[in-house]
């Protein structure tokens, strides 16, 4: 008998740790909220026919947010055989308010109390049975990120599930808020049988104005002419508002519960240490001088002490497999045309951006090491009145950080945005944050004009990015996305010693990204980019690539970008070909100069730009124009349109281009 599990719980209470415990799975695991944006969908080990769906982290069912709506669709439309609930045992109060929303949704379900490694250290105490027995509901005391309690609460759900054992208690309130539920779920008794939808649940949301189960319901305007009359009579008893009514009634319920069954004698080691640290990472004047010296500190590490080293003995690696297989392809007598192909093709485009593998894998371990360590949450704290400033709330940081990562997942991101306004600015401003497949073009320019500032240079990218992506959102603020920005509330979890295992993975998933696309994308189009410029236009080959297809479809182009310092052919082209994934633009370029190893690529990259001020107006055009063809698409079906995502497209391309021009005037001043 297959079964289908839905895993549910608030951001950060160890969800997605639970989820690779339960399946075997690879997912990431941050410790900041928004990792999770979509569900995903893992076999259970040693259980071949049972399905546990991680669902988006939540802290109730109002569908406010996207990741609520994805949860509350999931739950109620594809009918789960069971609910497993993941609860912070450190934060219990707060976890169990989402937990309490989950029973009246009457389905099969099980607590795992999660980190009750961390509550025992810190002397506090949960009387697990007793819990369990005031919620009516089986409770299971776990450590996922230990491993500890798993099988006994894999045998306790699929026990549930099997006997379809509902929980025993929902009804949790009293006086006027008890009143106003009952009296409403008998009016839409039968309604919400046929939704299938539980008559409690159904009449707690139209207690709260929920429009989406007001549609549902099909409530007629007599019924909702009663409701209101309820709802009235139970604030004005009150003397509050209805959201405020039910939410008293809730945490009164979890109040009563961890009296009886919660000894806390002190905050857990985690907490007390987090707080500590936070005096000085949030402090007022300091934080953001602080997140900018630990930037500063990655990028040196990455570019000059580690990355470097190792990228010049991957290089080197890499120049004796070409040049072996050049002696042999000469050896056995192989075709020129195919000799050339392989060697000036293939291996100059892909090895070129393969050697920049290490900095890749370097900078993701020490940006995983912040994630999961819980900083990387204060960082979106402390920037929050910064970008609220530009119209945007804190919240939209998250997507922007995921950004440096890559831009398809952090635009998927600003699903976790409340606002429709804030979401459209975050979608046009994230591709600004310089993502790893730029990396290959950063390390290949600083290495030949500028190899003795490389980590001054990198460090001073990103930041332009970031000013760009300020200026523009004031831009955009003041112009097609006028308001406020929405309130911003995040936890900050505390922090915790990142786990080899995450790290590792995290590392392993955007090096194997990486290496497909390289075997890919930049395989095809170095393949590409050798036919056009070995071949005019009468398929002839030709001995001079300034005289090929590829040379006269770049030169249409190329007095577009004289302005900006640089209007050889090749920059133009490598420009073009960025648009199927930013790395192109380096296996282009090696391509086009024909050059063999890093001496003669500085060499050849010197004539396409005759000066460090063209350079860096390269670099910056770089960052800034439209994303890759990835990214694209994900900002279309996010922004709901092709032309929306045009004209994003457009934006992006024009801030490019009007802020290179401004860097290659300001740095002919200084260069």
């Amino acid at each position: 008998m297959s079964m289908v599990f839905a895993l549910a719980g608030n951001q950060n209470s160890g969800k997605t740790t639970l989820f690779n415990a339960l399946t075997g799975s690879n997912q990431h695991v941050g410790n900041f909220p928004g990792v999770t944006v979509e569900k995903k969908m893992g076999t259970l080990k040693r259980h071949k026919d049972m399905s546990v769906v991680d669902l988006p982290g939540i802290y109730s069912l109002s569908p406010y947010t996207s990741e609520e709506v994805v949860t509350r669709d999931f739950i109620l439309n594809e009918n789960p055989d069971g609910i497993l609930n993941i609860v912070d045992a450190t934060n219990i109060e707060r976890n169990l308010y989402l937990s309490l929303q989950l029973m009246e949704l009457g389905k099969p379900m099980v607590i795992a109390l999660n980190m009750m490694d961390e509550v025992r250290a810190s002397g506090n105490t949960i009387h697990v049975k007793q819990l369990s027995e005031l919620l009516g509901i089986p409770v299971v005391p776990i450590s996922a990120s230990k491993n500890e309690g798993i099988s006994e609460l894999v045998d306790q759900l699929i026990a549930t599930a099997e006997q379809k054992k509902v929980p025993e208690h929902l009804d949790f309130c009293t006086g006027e808020v008890h009143k106003a539920i009952h009296s409403i779920a008998h009016i839409i008794e039968d309604q919400a049988a046929a939704c299938h939808c539980p008559a409690r649940f159904a009449a707690t949301k139209l207690v709260e104005g929920d429009e989406p189960t007001q549609k549902m319901l099909e409530v007629t305007p007599e019924q909702e002419h009663i409701i209101e009359h309820v709802v009235r009579n139970m604030e004005e008893h009150l003397g509050t508002d209805r959201e405020a009514a039910l939410a008293d009634m809730r945490y009164s319920y979890i109040e009563k519960v961890c009296s009886q069954c919660v000894i806390k004698k002190q905050e857990t080691k985690e907490q007390q240490r987090s707080e500590k640290i936070d005096r000085l990472l949030t402090h007022r004047i300091l934080a953001i001088p602080i997140f900018l010296l630990i930037m500063l500190t990655v990028f040196w590490l990455t570019f000059s002490v580690l990355g470097g080293p190792l990228q010049d003995l991957l290089d080197q690696g890499i120049g004796w497999v070409t040049d072996w297989l050049d002696g042999w392809m000469s050896s056995i007598g192989v075709a020129d045309v195919l000799h050339s192909l392989i060697i000036n093709g293939v291996c100059a485009g892909v090895g070129s951006v393969l050697s920049f593998l290490p900095i890749i894998v370097i900078l993701f371990f020490f940006l995983s090491l912040l994630e999961d360590s819980g900083y990387m949450a204060r960082v979106a704290f402390v920037m929050d009145k910064l970008l609220r400033k530009l119209g945007l709330s804190g919240r939209s940081f998250v997507p922007m950080l995921i950004g440096f990562g890559c831009s398809v997942p952090a635009i998927m991101a600003t699903r976790t945005l409340s606002s429709n306004r804030d979401r459209k600015m975050t979608i046009i401003l994230t591709p600004f944050m310089s993502c790893s497949a730029k990396l290959p073009i950063y390390g290949m320019i600083t290495a030949a004009f500028f190899p003795q500032q490389g980590a001054l240079v990198m460090i001073g990218l990103y930041i332009l990015g970031i000013i760009v992506a300020i200026v523009s959102a004031l831009i955009l603020k003041n112009t097609l996305y006028k308001g406020n920005p929405v309130p911003f509330v995040m936890e900050l979890p505390a922090y915790r010693m990142p786990a080899a295992k995450s790290v590792l993975l995290h590392m392993w998933e955007k090096a194997k990204d990486f290496i497909h696309r390289a075997f890919t994308i930049i395989f095809l189009a170095s393949i590409v980019i050798w036919f056009l410029q070995s071949l005019d236009w009468s398929l002839r080959l030709v001995q001079d690539s300034s005289n090929s297809m590829l040379a006269s479809i770049g030169g249409l182009i190329a007095p577009v970008f004289k302005p900006l310092g640089f209007s050889d052919w090749r920059a133009s082209t490598a420009l073009i070909t960025g648009f199927t994934a930013k790395e192109s633009v380096v296996s282009t370029l090696t391509v086009l100069t024909g050059a063999a190893g890093d001496l003669e690529l500085s060499t050849a990259l010197s004539t396409i730009f005759t000066s460090q001020a063209a350079a860096l107006s390269f670099l910056t055009f770089t960052i800034l124009y439209m994303p890759c063809v990835a990214a694209f698409a994900a900002s279309k079906r996010e922004l709901g349109s092709l032309k929306s995502a045009i004209e994003a497209a457009a934006f992006q391309t024009g801030m490019a281009y009007v802020t290179a021009i401004l860097v290659y005037f300001v740095a002919n001043l200084f260069l």
